[in-house]
Formats: structure tokens, sequence, C-alpha cells
């Protein structure tokens, strides 16, 4: 689960990943009335160990000793399973299309065309980098400051996966999202810091061995990368790029500064920009990125901006011209010949995350078409494998779980009465939509071309930027949704004071319309208590009911919330996976809040479904040993190294088995496996921690 911006806290958990089906939950060989299966899965524990001792392998040991990672991945776990179900049932609607004739211009016509495409690496091979001469172009043509601050305006776009916080894109030097401004109300766009080439700035500034070898590969890469495709001095083109890029990286925000609202929610106009941010012909890039008549600017980085403009006016063109050049390769490997694609892959994939074999181009062609004409497929997706029935069953165990939170912020007695009352109006006002949008996007205006792979991934990056350029001065629309439907994921939207869950999480291991409710609250539960939580969390608690930012808390309870948080970063700055490395907790604090919170809040709402009864023991299994153990399985995770130490270094969610570990600070989940003193995961009653 992954915090990805600003307006958008994102659940991505782990990397959402594929690779073989060998670890689906198993099945029963005679099919129970709904609602009584067991739901989790004993073959993946390991019970020889005690769970106060070691709770991640006591639930997930034997998988993870039995589980291979595909030579494909950098990590597997639970989000990776959901998603092999995803794309199988993805690539048998996909073959059916194409054995189709379906109507041109339709959703089903694009995917069509733009998935074969994709997958046409003959005609990809034989284009070489014809598709980028016109870019090369452009760029050859600039001659001063003005026309590169046009170029890279022109070069703007927004994504709805919106922010890594600390680099927006690698091959924009800003990227853009659009929603509600943190003070004001209005909808406008933000600018945020971008321009790098490997995932943040620590890959450039830290010392840590393994980031000086990411450093020595990335410059030799960017040299090879030059080379085929086709450009003169190559290693020289090389020096300059990567020379600008440590510019680039010393002028960019921190992660940690990325995090805090209260620094990015400075609203510019543009003379703002000009005045306080000279380097950049201003007026020329707004132009260039359809913004001439923008007013209002949330500058989101504002101490980045005016660091990375001052590069702007004062690094040589040739150097600016290189690394554009460079960038509008790289940002496009996967739709230029093999070489180059090949070349992407071993730095990105080997390089980076240890991954030793690339995608199959049949996967990778639907992750594309996921990327870009997501809402196309996703229509087509849940008309065929989502029932109705699901989203019924999780919409009423979403309003059990928000009652359940009411009654714990009812429930504490250090909140004064003014702060109580504004969380209970948050949460009750939260909205929540399940399964999919109300609305889909309208490709209508789309032109997705056989034999064009390069230039259908150009327009259809082109319709959603002008899609979220649309928005800019309208009203709010809080039932947006910002995740395609098929997608293994969630979200929490602060500024719409609304939730998204997908279609694609709701199956195994988070959601099973046969399994009885302890699997469910522990699985999905979680989940959705996530979700709702990471509107209370250290950033989300910043927003009211109305998405505005407004401190709604006294000096007094925010105080407490704080020191709650604390110390719950410290507990996870205890997990170390490496002698050399331990987790970030306070990198992590707001995912694990989340995490914390919303399993407590699920706990709950799975106790009051019982109605006062206890449930069942199923095949020697308590209801509450089985909601633990569920929660726990979700978070089934194993990482290479290097995706490892990459997921620590940059990522705001601790690795799965570490959040696994929240079972620490409930109360019941000691009762539930007879956890005592001496224990090693045993925490003192006092120590436990409890937020919300």
């Amino acid at each position: 689960m992954r915090i990805s911006f600003v307006a958008a806290l994102l659940l991505s958990s782990c990397a959402i990943l594929t690779g073989t089906t060998a670890c689906k939950m198993a099945e029963e060989s005679s099919t129970p009335a709904p609602g009584t299966q067991l739901g989790i899965n004993p073959a993946w524990m390991d019970t020889s160990v005690k769970p106060g001792d070691d709770w991640f392998t006591y639930a997930d040991g034997a998988w993870v000793k039995s589980t291979e990672i595909p030579a494909d991945r950098s990590s597997i776990g639970g989000f990776w399973i959901a998603n092999e179900e995803t794309d199988a049932n993805l690539a048998s609607l996909i073959a059916d299309l194409r054995t189709s004739d379906a109507a041109a211009g339709s959703d089903a016509a694009l995917v069509k065309t733009y998935y074969e495409t994709y997958l046409d690496t003959a005609a990809i091979d034989a284009a070489g980098v014809a598709p980028l001469r016109e870019d090369f172009s452009r760029i050859a043509a600039i001659q001063d400051k003005a026309g590169l601050s046009a170029m890279l305006g022109s070069r703007l776009r927004a994504d709805v996966d919106p922010l890594n916080a600390t680099n927006f894109e690698t091959g924009n030097l800003f990227g853009l999202f659009v929603t509600q401004a943190l003070v004001g109300g209005e909808v406008m766009p933000y600018l945020l810091q971008g321009g790098l080439g490997m995932p943040e700035r620590e890959y450039y500034l830290s010392s840590a061995p393994e980031m000086a070898a990411h450093r020595s590969a990335y410059r030799r890469y960017i040299a090879d990368l030059l080379a085929a495709g086709g450009l003169d001095n190559p290693a020289a083109r090389a020096s300059r790029i990567y020379d600008l890029e440590m510019k680039i990286a010393a002028a960019h925000a921190t992660r940690e500064q990325s995090n805090d609202w209260q620094i990015a929610k400075q609203v510019w106009s543009p003379a703002d920009f000009t005045s306080k941010a000279p380097g950049i012909d201003w007026p020329a890039f707004f132009k260039a990125a359809s913004l001439g008549n923008q007013q209002r600017f949330n500058a989101y980085h504002a101490q980045a901006i005016p660091r990375l403009a001052r590069l702007v006016g004062s690094e040589p063109l040739e150097a600016w011209k290189d690394w554009l050049i460079f960038h509008s390769i790289n940002d496009n490997a996967d739709v230029l010949p093999k070489r180059i694609d090949d070349l992407s892959f071993a730095f990105y994939g080997t390089q980076l995350q240890g991954t030793p074999q690339q995608r199959a181009r049949d996967k990778r062609a639907l992750a594309s078409v996921n990327q870009w004409l997501g809402d196309a497929l996703g229509k087509l997706y849940v008309e065929k494998f989502f029932p109705a029935s699901s989203r019924a069953t999780v919409d009423g165990m979403v309003g059990n779980i928000k009652d359940a939170f009411a009654k714990r912020v009812e429930a504490i007695d250090w909140l004064a009465p003014d702060t109580r009352k504004e969380a209970l109006a948050k949460v009750r006002s939260m909205q929540v939509s399940v399964g999919y949008p109300d609305r889909w996007t309208d490709y209508g205006s789309l032109e997705i071309r056989p034999g064009a792979a390069f230039a259908n991934k150009q327009a259809a990056e082109l319709l959603q930027y002008r899609n979220q350029l649309a928005k800019i001065g309208k009203p709010l629309d809080r039932s947006e949704w910002w995740m395609n439907a098929q997608l293994v994921n969630a979200i929490n939207l602060p500024v719409q004071n609304a939730l998204n869950f997908p279609a694609g999480i709701l199956q195994p291991p988070f959601f099973d319309p046969q399994a009885d409710a302890a699997y469910n609250y522990g699985a999905i539960g979680a989940v959705i208590g996530h979700e709702i939580s990471h509107s209370f969390d250290n950033n989300g608690a910043e927003f009211d009911a109305s998405g505005a930012m407004r401190n709604w808390w006294t000096d007094a309870d925010r105080s407490k919330f704080d020191a709650a948080g604390a110390a719950l970063s410290a507990q996870f700055d205890s997990y170390r996976p490496f002698p050399d490395l331990a987790v970030n907790g306070r990198l992590t604090l707001g995912e694990n809040i989340a995490d914390l919170a919303g399993l407590a809040a699920a706990y709950d709402a799975y106790r009051a479904s019982l109605n006062g009864k206890e449930a069942p023991v199923i095949q020697g299994y308590t209801g509450d040993q089985r909601f633990f153990i569920a929660f726990a399985q979700a978070w089934a995770t194993k990482m290479r190294d290097n995706a490892l130490r990459q997921r620590i270094a940059t990522d705001g969610h601790a690795p799965g088995m570490y959040r696994a570990l929240t079972v620490r600070n409930l109360d019941a989940w000691y009762k539930a496996f007879d956890v005592k003193e001496g224990d090693k995961l045993y925490l003192p009653p006092e120590q436990r921690i409890r937020i919300w």
C-alpha cells in the first residue's frame, strides 16, 4: 500500500506483481455454503514456531519457504496472487476481443488495437528510432532559454497515480496534478518536482555502497541508451546528462519534506513563478503546457521549484538538450526497438531491483493497456468478472467498519468535545465507492492506429493530460475515481474525503464470498479500515470533512496524537531486515497508523457482526485466530534484496512482513494466540500503541 500524493493516499502494498499461480488459495474438495468456508490457508503456515516469537513466519512461513520469486519479478505477495487472477481474467477477455468484430471507435476496438500493436515487436523494430525524429528535431532547434522553457512546458504531463512525491517523472522537469487546492477549495493544478532518471534523490546523493554502484551503472546506461538511439559522442553526452541530474537531485526536496503538507500548500500566481523562481521563461513554459491563462497554481514543491528553475537558467543549453534527448528515449523504451527495451530492463529491472528476467511481452502489453486505456478495459472487466453480490457485500462491510471507527472515536477519553465532533463528522460523511466508477472515461477523441505503438502511447498520455486540465476551475467531484476498476489496490482521497475500492482487490487473498466473516474482516476489512484510517493519520488528520486543509485539533489533542505516532515510529525503527538498514518509522508513519487503526476498527466491526455470540471453530481455528491470520496472510511477502532495499529507501510503506506485525498492538491478538511475557514479540500493555 503505497502513499502517493497530496490528494491521493494510495494503498498499493508491496508492488503489484505477477508470475505463476502456484500460490493461490487452496480449493476445497466440496463447495460449502457461502460465508462458512475457512478462508485462511493452513498450508501457508509454519506452526513449528510460536506466534508470539515470529508471527509472520507462523502465518506465512511455509509459503515463503516453498514459493519461488519468478524470474521476471522483484517481489511477490498477496497482491501478486490477486493480480495473477486478474491478469488471467483480462487475458481471456482480450483473447475474446481479438477474435471479435468490435465496432470502430468502441472501447473494445481501442483496447484490441492498442494491445495488438504493442505486441507487434516486428513493426516496432522495423520503425527503429524514427518515431523519435520529430522530438529530436524540436530539441535540436532550441536556440535559447525561452525555447528550452517552452520545450519543458510542452512535455508537462499529469498523472493519476500522482505523486511519487519525490520525483514525479523521469523525462519531465516538473509534474502536474489537478485537484482541490490544499487551501481555498479551488480545483487547480499542482506543480511538482521531477526530472530524475533514478527513483529519487538519495540514489544520487547517498554515500551507501549500493547507491554508488547504482550511480556507476546509471552513467553507463545513459551512454549505452544514447548509442542505441543513434546519437554521436554518447560518452560525452552521458557525462553532461549525469552531471546535470546530480544537480537536479540536489535541488529536490527530500521525501520527508515532500510528505509535509504544511509546507506544500503555497498558492502562486504566474507572476510569483517569475519573481520567486527565475531562470525559466515561465510565460513560455505555461503557454506550451496549455496553461497560459491559468492564474493560480499550488506550488507543491515550493522550495524545490526555484532551485530547478535556477538550473534551467544557469546550466549549459547543450546539457539540457542532451538530457531531453535521453529522456525522450528512456521514457518510451517499451515501444522502441528491442536493443533499447533490453537496456532499459537491464538497468531498471536487474540493476535496481535484482529482477533477472524481463516479463513476457503479452503481460507487458496488458500492463500498458491498464495504464493508458484503464477505464476502457475496466468497463469490460467488471461486466464479465465482478458480480453485483460482491459489491453489495463489501458495501455492507464498509458501513459496519465506518460505524466501528466512529464508536472508537466516541470512546477516546482524551479528545476534546470539539475535536471529537469534527472527527465524527469526517468519518460519517466519507464517500465510499466500491467496484467501479459511476462515470467512465470517454475515449471518443482518442485515435489508436495499427502499427504505431509509439504514437498510440503518446496519444493516450496526451488525452489523460487534457482530461486532467479540463477539471481546473470546476467544482470538486467527490465521486472521481483515481484508479482502474481492475487494479488490485485501494485509495484514500483526503481532499475529496472519499475512498475507492476497485473490483480487482475484491478477491482472494483479500475477499472471498464463500469464507466466513472472520476471514473477510481480517483481510479486506483491514484494507477498508486502513483506507478509512488514512483520513486520520499524521497527514490525513490535517483535512476536515469537506476536504479542506484546516486545523480542527486542540493543541493538547494534537500533542497526544503526535506522541502516539512517535511511539509507533520507534516501534518500526526497530525492525532491521539488513544489519546496515532498518525500516524508517517516520517515513512509513502514515501507512503504519492506517494499518493499526484500520485493523482495530475491522476487529471491532467483526465482533459486532457476531451479535454477541462467539464465532464457530472451523478446522480447529477460532474466529479471532482466523481474523488475525487472514490479516497476516494478506501481507504475505517475499522480496529480492535489491527490491527490499529500494522499498525501504524510497517507499512510504514498510515491507509486508513488518506490516503484519501490527497485531502486536492489539490486546485481542495476545488472547487469541496465548502470547505471554517472554515471547519475542510480547509488548507490555502500556507499550501497546493505540491510535484511534
